[in-house]
């Protein structure tokens, strides 16, 4: 068994990057709840047993160098698979009368309340980590049939590269690794049929926001998805 004790670096990193390029690199797998813990154990892709314990408070991310035999040039590296996010967006929210955008906001916000999922807010879209099944959220999403509204879901590994990094961590708990902001004139196409968000994230502004109104709801109108993973 191998015994992980500490994190030597980041495949980011410009040291390991050069020394990992003609390595035989081994990965331990890890989902993104997993990658909270500083202790579990784990077989590797090729095979091997791996027991991590590390110190508390220390979290692995995306990309971490576990172990490096510098004389077999080999090393075992963290790949964390991150959870789906559905993206809410809210433009079609400017062509409503100002008295409909803001009741259905209202509702959004508390039908998101109510269901304690965590949100952020980046100008006219909402991102929404799946803390539950898809079908679940979904079924919320559309029995509400909020007027306005169109969603989907994609990956959160597509999702990252449009963040800040405060606002990654506060989607996935730091185990994205390390985050490279972009900025984007041009918001995402999106399909008023299907409710598909086509293209990436925009991010003009980095200031997140939690969707977590809690006032009465009544039902809205018009709303569609698409179940996609990219």
């Amino acid at each position: 068994m191998i015994l992980i004790e500490a994190i030597l670096g980041n495949i980011s990193d410009t040291e390991w990057a050069g020394r990992l390029s003609t390595a035989d690199i081994d990965l331990i797998e890890i989902d993104q709840w997993e990658a909270q813990k500083s202790r579990f154990r784990k077989m590797t892709v090729k095979g091997a047993e791996v027991a991590v314990s590390i110190d508390r408070g220390t979290h692995i991310r995306d990309g971490d160098v576990l172990l490096w035999n510098a004389q077999a040039h080999a090393a075992l590296v963290a790949r964390i698979e991150l959870r789906d996010v559905m993206i809410v967006n809210l433009d079609d929210l400017t062509k409503l009368r100002p008295e409909i955008a803001m009741r259905t906001c209202v509702e959004l916000g508390h039908a998101m309340g109510n269901q304690h999922w965590p949100a952020l807010v980046k100008d006219n879209l909402v991102y929404v980590p799946l803390t539950v099944d898809r079908k679940v959220m979904a079924s919320v999403m559309n029995t509400h049939r909020f007027e306005g509204i169109r969603y989907e879901f994609v990956p959160g590994r597509e999702v990252v590269p449009y963040l800040a990094p405060h606002e990654s961590r506060r989607l996935f708990g730091g185990a994205e690794g390390p985050v490279h902001s972009h900025t984007h004139e041009n918001y995402a196409d999106v399909e008023a049929e299907t409710g598909r968000v086509h293209g990436h994230p925009p991010t003009q502004i980095h200031a997140p926001h939690r969707a977590d109104a809690h006032g009465q709801s009544s039902p809205a109108t018009a709303g569609s998805a698409r179940d996609h993973r990219g």
